[in-house]
């Protein structure tokens, strides 16, 4: 395991973990009085989610695309293009909101909405099995551990700040992530073709 590799699986948790982190805002302002084993809980389940979409695109990379050859040469392309995609569209979700979503601000706390909210915040987190596709399968594992820990922490931080600040730091959060993204979808881009 190299520092690329590290610093790739924390930055890509971190940039992951922004819309995540948004809604653990937003679930933090609605129950300010939340205790610690469920702020646990809540932040369990978003990286309990973070952690297995990447892992199920990386199977799908390997299950479907292995007796394609050659899309082995689109994989930069494929991961820059996704990732610029979702970082652009969380970019420009954080500019052109002005007001938090109120279905996330009213979401109730229970099993169900904790799992629709996971899904969502995390089903971009799929494309990130083509971008670790030339990984092997422990160290995609491995990978896939480090983003979901990284957005326990995030999620973790989201719901204490929440419960203080609100949702004044939404729109920022948001941004970073995207930021965050699409300096990641270009340094794997440039990387395999600096390699080539």
């Amino acid at each position: 395991m190299s520092f690329n590799f590290i610093a790739n699986s924390l930055l890509l948790g971190a940039g992951l973990a922004m819309d995540a982190f948004t809604v653990s805002l937003a679930n933090g302002l609605n129950e300010p009085n939340m205790r610690r084993l469920k702020q646990a809980g809540i932040a369990g389940v978003f990286a309990v989610f973070q952690c297995l979409m990447p892992l199920i695109g990386w199977v799908c990379v390997h299950t479907v695309l292995e007796h394609f050859r050659a899309f082995e040469k689109l994989i930069p392309w494929i991961a820059l293009l996704l990732l610029c995609w979702i970082g652009g569209k969380m970019i420009f979700e954080s500019i052109c909101k002005k007001e938090p979503d109120r279905q996330e601000k009213s979401a109730a706390l229970g099993i169900g909405a904790l799992a629709v909210q996971g899904i969502a915040t995390s089903i971009d987190a799929l494309s990130v099995g083509f971008t670790i596709a030339d990984y092997t399968a422990p160290l995609a594992l491995c990978a896939a551990l480090i983003i979901g820990a990284v957005t326990f922490v995030i999620c973790y931080a989201g719901l204490k700040i929440g419960r203080k600040a609100g949702m004044k730091l939404a729109g920022k959060a948001t941004l970073f992530g995207g930021l965050l993204l699409i300096g990641i979808g270009l340094e794997i881009f440039i990387t395999h073709m600096i390699e080539k």
